[in-house]
């Protein structure tokens, strides 16, 4: 059995190395390159290909993989709304992702960030460095004190609630499909629109499915409390970016984070350092003092990549034994 990886990373290699140990009988080649319709061709005699990308897995780049006889494709991540389903149907692609690797690693980030925005710990590292040891006017608020309204409460979400018990926040949820626990909790709201009005802080845990497109835009902006704090560690284009950074300047929104940006490929993951930055709405965000920017690192764990890596291989294993994983996707 062979199975060809794509894209993989330094970080991963040591994860690979140990599952390639605890399964001699298969050959396993990598190459830190993408899959696109030129890097296909090197897949040619596997049983699965592995891949972990932001960029779309398009007809044509389909087409080439099962070209070189490859329609066995693991993804060593969870989202698959960058997948040409079509063409994958027209193919018979197996294709299985990895929904569950550390929802503590995307939950303890979120509530991280949340928590620095509220003690502005950005602008008082600012003061700090220049030896500016005063305290005011950088006061902070404390999370106890906030109502924190979480949207999505799938694994990710879940984490995040209990996080934000343990601070003693009052949470409120909104999910379409309601957690039996947390409804008997009487965690839920039944609208958006309520949690918008209620909300101090608002985290978002939604998959970034077409229905959810720009879920937070300017009209869900203004149904919020003034002041309001937002923090998306989900999909980016959930955001209607040019909205928040209106609410930023109106003061309607008082603080935000983001860990994910709409327009991220070919930006994120670059160092950009003594380079012309490409990016002016997020050249601008990064340089707002209640504003944080992290570029979609809150996966980015030890357990999580060991997961990922694990879980995607063990995948294509049993695709090429002609097995449906639990992990296989649904289409």
């Amino acid at each position: 059995m062979k199975i060809f990886a794509y894209g993989i990373r330094d970080d991963e290699k040591p994860s690979l190395e140990e599952w390639k140990a605890a399964n001699p009988e298969v050959e396993v080649d990598y190459t830190q390159d993408l899959l696109t319709p030129e890097t296909a061709k090197l897949a040619e005699g596997a049983d699965s290909a592995v891949v972990y990308q932001q960029l779309d897995y398009t007809r044509e780049t389909l087409t080439a993989l099962a070209n070189v006889g490859v329609t066995n494709l693991s993804l060593r991540n969870v989202g698959t709304d960058n997948i040409d389903f079509d063409a994958a149907r027209e193919f018979n692609f197996n294709i299985s992702n990895v929904p569950v690797y550390s929802p503590n690693a995307i939950a303890e980030h979120s509530m991280i960030q949340l928590s620095r925005l509220l003690r502005r710990t950005k602008a008082l590292d600012a003061k700090i460095a220049k030896h500016d040891l005063r305290w005011a006017p950088t006061i902070g608020r404390e999370m106890r004190m906030q109502t924190v309204g979480v949207i999505g409460t799938g694994h990710i979400g879940r984490v995040a609630i209990n996080i934000l018990k343990g601070f003693g926040a009052k949470v409120i949820a909104y999910d379409k499909f309601p957690n039996a626990e947390l409804q008997a909790e009487g965690l839920y709201v039944d609208t958006l629109d309520e949690l918008y009005a209620q909300a101090d802080a608002i985290s978002l845990y939604v998959p970034g499915v077409p229905e959810n497109h720009h879920l937070i835009n300017a009209d869900a902006i203004s149904k919020m409390k003034d002041g309001v704090v937002i923090m998306n560690a989900a999909r980016g284009n959930l955001m209607d970016i040019d909205a928040v950074i209106d609410g930023l300047n109106s003061g309607k929104i008082s603080d935000f984070g983001m860990d994910v940006y709409e327009n991220e490929v070919g930006l994120f993951n670059e160092d950009w350092s003594n380079k012309e930055f490409p990016d002016s709405k997020i050249a601008d965000l990064i340089a707002r003092e209640n504003v944080l920017v992290t570029p979609h690192t809150a996966f980015y764990t030890t357990k999580a990549v060991l997961e990922m890596v694990h879980q995607s291989f063990d995948a294509a294993v049993a695709f090429a034994n002609g097995e449906t994983p639990a992990i296989a996707v649904k289409y």
